[in-house]
């Protein structure tokens, strides 16, 4: 069941039809997976680690570096390259500096891309970034925890075009596909690799090498005890079908742009960055325009402290911004409409009080 389901997830980023993987707790699991299989690919050694160069952007998510570090990686040299306006990661400053690395007797071998950051829900230019990562026999690794499953929405995977020249992808199913916390899951072209980085025989376990007609969970992963993930996720499909996902993850897509839209026309508000996938960004600009980053510490606050809706906060470019992460399967356009009429109020509420 569990291959079974790595099957389709493979086929809906476009990975070929022997690609394996595994079923993880999460994201943080599947991408230590996909970048220890990525270190063995490259044969980074430990006396090349102080000269093997990673690269990712400064919203890659931080599960990278605690990866990195926990596979013995953690004295590779990091760059992170430099984002467009948009966030996203600038493909000629990524060749730019593996050219500078080369020049400097340096090893570059990772390149990571995020399809869907935490941050803003960016999809950083995945063609031209792998591209770059074939010229110069790089892996090219994915973090589509987030934003990998809406490409089984229509408007979601051209938005994700270029995830299928990717060697690893993570994408959770407890997020994109709203499964209970618990299922992640990594993709992985090698399969030979994936075996090779994972694979251990015992003595006591000589009994299970006649059952070759499918790759064993233990095999591909750290774990040989490991529960039974599969059925949390096979079950919802069974019984709901695809269409009902698909649907639901356009729905979010949509919201996301109208939530946007809203609130560029609401006095005050300003959301900097187009919403890529489900992610809107933005802020309040008080009257008085001073200390804004306190304010809307204090806005948040009001929000959450009204328990109707939850918003989360972040820091982008050192400016604190409030979130709409729209991901949960209950999330229609009312609690959208609930959620701008409340961040109306209260905004409101603060001016006057700041005004008195």
């Amino acid at each position: 069941m569990e291959n079974m389901l790595i099957r389709w997830m493979a086929e809906i980023i476009g990975f070929p039809k022997d690609a394996v993987g595994n079923l993880a707790s999460g994201g943080s699991i599947a991408t230590l997976i996909a970048l220890a299989t990525a270190r063995d690919a490259q044969k980074i050694t430990a006396r090349m680690i102080p000269d093997a160069v990673v690269y990712m952007s400064a919203h890659a998510h931080h599960c990278l570096d605690k990866a990195l570090r926990i596979a013995g990686l953690g004295d590779c040299p990091v760059r992170e390259i430099p984002m467009d306006a948009h966030f996203k990661l600038q493909p000629d400053a990524l060749a730019q500096a593996i050219e500078q690395d080369l020049a400097a007797g340096l090893t570059p071998w990772l390149v990571i891309a995020t399809a869907g950051t935490t941050d803003v829900g960016a999809v950083d230019p995945l063609p031209e970034l792998a591209e770059i990562a074939r010229q110069h026999q790089l892996w090219f690794h994915v973090d589509a925890a987030y934003g990998g499953f809406f490409a089984l929405a229509p408007a979601g995977k051209q938005k994700l075009k270029g995830i299928e020249l990717a060697d690893s992808v993570v994408m959770d199913p407890h997020k994109g596909l709203f499964i209970p916390y618990g299922l992640g899951a990594v993709l992985i072209k090698d399969r030979d690799q994936l075996a090779k980085t994972h694979h251990y025989q015992a003595n006591y376990m000589q009994d299970t090498l006649s059952a070759t007609e499918e790759a064993s969970p233990a095999d591909l992963s750290p774990e040989l005890s490991k529960h039974f993930r599969g059925l949390r996720l096979w079950l919802p499909l069974k019984l709901h079908g695809v269409a009902a996902f698909r649907s639901a993850l356009e729905e979010k897509l949509l919201l996301a742009q109208y939530a946007f839209q809203k609130l560029r026309q609401m006095p005050g508000f300003e959301a900097p960055v187009v919403p890529e996938l489900s992610v809107v960004l933005f802020r309040y600009l008080p009257s008085e325009n001073n200390n804004v980053d306190h304010f809307n510490q204090e806005l948040i606050k009001a929000i959450q402290l009204d328990g109707r809706v939850f918003l989360s906060s972040t820091k982008v470019d050192g400016h604190f911004m409030l979130r709409i992460a729209i991901l949960s399967f209950r999330t229609h356009k009312a609690t959208i409409d609930l959620c701008l009429t409340l961040l109306q109020q209260k905004a409101q509420d603060l001016e006057l009080t700041r005004q008195k």
